[in-house]
């Protein structure tokens, strides 16, 4: 590790201490190596042992950065796994970060603008309406036309912290296949490569803008999600400026059930969006914490999702999108043995793996999942599962996958918030058998038809003329393989000939040699054998030539 390595690594560490979250390693015998090394770190003692242990670790990832924040959103939305009392304080990291100044806040646009803010601005609040790991938005009203927006802003100096954060994080990355047996197939140095492709995309607003604009077409007149109109005019990669939306955040479970909304079908159409935006769009919110999410004030007996903050996106290519959809249906219908040969069709899985002994495998791991009644399985559960059993098959890692498993971990995360008994499975089942059908079937082979069609009509009038050409470039191809063929067959003669005047060579050689040591050098019948093979050897070496 360099020097900058390992400053910021002993960061991490002090900031952990101080923070007492070492309380969180388990007494076991496997910990015991990390709390007899906590011992002798006894410099740095815990400073805020009057705040409870949820607060400890919100206000330590705080302290840390983006990059961990970002982990403590995560981790805030499974609440099937933490205690309230953490996911509540990890829940405070989506939007209440501390801000920084407005005034700097209010320079950075000036300078972004070119001009004074009072140019294109009316009513600008200098204190932060939220304020986020990335950036932070204040509330203005446009000039030109008096609507009322808010204007995202990249926090100063942010950059730095986060790349000496991904140095350590690959660091250790590469560490990770020497020091775990199945380290390499988890594949750690690209799920950080695409971890930090992420985070970087976020601190370009301009990419979060085209990303915003192309959400909200996908969805327009939805009565499942809406996007805030972006004014492009005034976006720039340091700054943002787009609608000021009113809705009730997704995680105010009482503003929700005060104003009665039909808290099943929200949760519903929470999966619905998500599989929504990958099956049908190839492009999804990739960032759908509760902190990017509310609820419109309109209509609560038919609720409808609003959306921002959309700096981090995902896609996946055809393939990906028909394998997963399989496996999905797969599951749902306990269909092991198609689960497994999938994984061996995608490449999940090397392609001499045991298909029977893999199906078994996934068998014994999800037989008694799907023993509980499906509203209280946990995909997040499943996956773990399943994580777990593949290392024994040599499963590596699909890096294009891991932002796909996250977003679908969050939207999980908050149906469940919603509406403890949705069934995810029983409202993504549906849809997904609707998508194959659509892909493979008939209705399949009429878009492509329509697709292609524009193509073959103005290609048609050349397929005379391309036929020529096709068979005239075969009876090239014939003459060249013919010529080559022939030249090949002089090759291995000349070849067959070299080796054949080699032989004579050294046969003429080692009988010259054997005379002259009996006894014959007064005779020049060894010398003239002598010469006539290194004639011999000359000749066939020119063979080669």
């Amino acid at each position: 590790m360099i020097l900058g390595e390992f400053r910021r690594l002993y960061v991490i560490v002090r900031v952990v201490l101080s923070y007492g979250l070492d309380e969180l390693i388990p007494r076991m015998r496997l910990t015991l190596p990390l709390r007899l090394g906590r011992r002798l770190l006894f410099w740095m003692p815990a400073e805020h042992s009057d705040k409870v242990l949820g607060e400890r670790l919100r206000l330590a990832m705080q302290e840390l950065g983006p990059v961990w924040i970002k982990f403590g959103q995560m981790l805030s939305t499974r609440r099937d796994l933490l205690p309230p009392a953490i996911a509540d304080q990890l829940a405070m990291l989506q939007d209440r970060v501390a801000p920084f100044d407005g005034m700097l806040a209010r320079q950075h646009i000036e300078k972004a603008m070119g001009q004074p803010l009072e140019t294109w601005f009316d009513d600008f609040e200098p204190e932060a309406l939220a304020s986020a790991s990335i950036a932070q938005v204040h509330t203005a009203r446009l000039k030109t036309n008096g609507k009322e927006v808010v204007i995202k802003v990249i926090r100063p100096d942010i950059l730095p912290l986060i790349k000496a954060d991904m140095r350590l994080m690959y660091r250790l990355a590469s560490l990770l296949p020497h020091l775990l047996p199945d380290g390499r197939r988890l594949r750690p140095v690209e799920v950080v490569l695409e971890y930090e492709k992420t985070l970087l995309d976020e601190l370009n607003l301009l990419r979060e803008a085209a990303n915003a604009i192309q959400l909200r077409r996908n969805f327009e007149n939805s009565e499942m999600l809406y996007i805030p109109e972006v004014y492009p005019d005034y976006c720039s990669e340091t700054m943002m400026v787009m609608e000021r939306i009113y809705g009730v955040p997704v995680s105010d479970m009482a503003a929700l059930e005060k104003q009665g909304t039909n808290l099943k079908l929200l949760a519903e159409r929470g999966v619905q969006v998500f599989f929504t935006q990958v099956f049908r769009d190839s492009f999804f919110h990739g960032d759908m914490h509760p902190g990017n999410i509310f609820v419109s004030f309109e209509h609560p007996e038919n609720p409808q999702y609003i959306g921002i903050d959309c700096g981090i996106v995902g896609s996946l290519n055809k393939e990906d999108k028909r394998y997963l959809a399989e496996n999905f249906i797969a599951f749902f219908n306990r269909d092991y043995r198609k689960v497994a040969e999938l994984h061996v069709d995608s490449g999940w899985v090397p392609p001499d793996t045991n298909v029977e002994d893999f199906e078994f495998a996934i068998r014994t791991v999800c037989e008694p999942i799907f023993e509980k009644p499906l509203a209280e399985i946990s995909f997040g559960h499943v996956l773990l599962n399943l994580f777990n059993t593949a290392r024994r098959f040599n499963m590596e890692v699909q890096p294009q996958l891991v932002l796909l498993q996250k977003t679908l971990l969050y939207i999980e995360g908050i149906g469940r918030q919603l509406y403890p008994q949705l069934d995810l499975w029983k409202t993504a089942k549906p849809f997904l058998e609707s998508w194959i059908k659509d892909q493979v079937g008939i209705p399949a082979i009429v878009r492509a038809l329509k697709e292609k069609a524009p193509y073959w009509a103005e290609k048609l009038p050349e397929l005379p003329e391309l036929i020529y050409d096709g068979f005239k470039q075969h009876r090239l191809l014939l003459k060249s393989v013919d010529k080559l063929t022939t030249e090949l067959r002089v090759q291995r003669v000349r070849q067959g000939q070299a080796r054949f005047l080699f032989g004579i060579g050294a046969t003429l050689l080692l009988s010259g040699t054997f005379l002259l040591s009996q006894g014959h050098a007064m005779n020049s019948f060894p010398a003239w054998l002598m010469a006539g093979g290194i004639v011999s050897w000359i000749v066939g070496w020119k063979r080669t030539a």
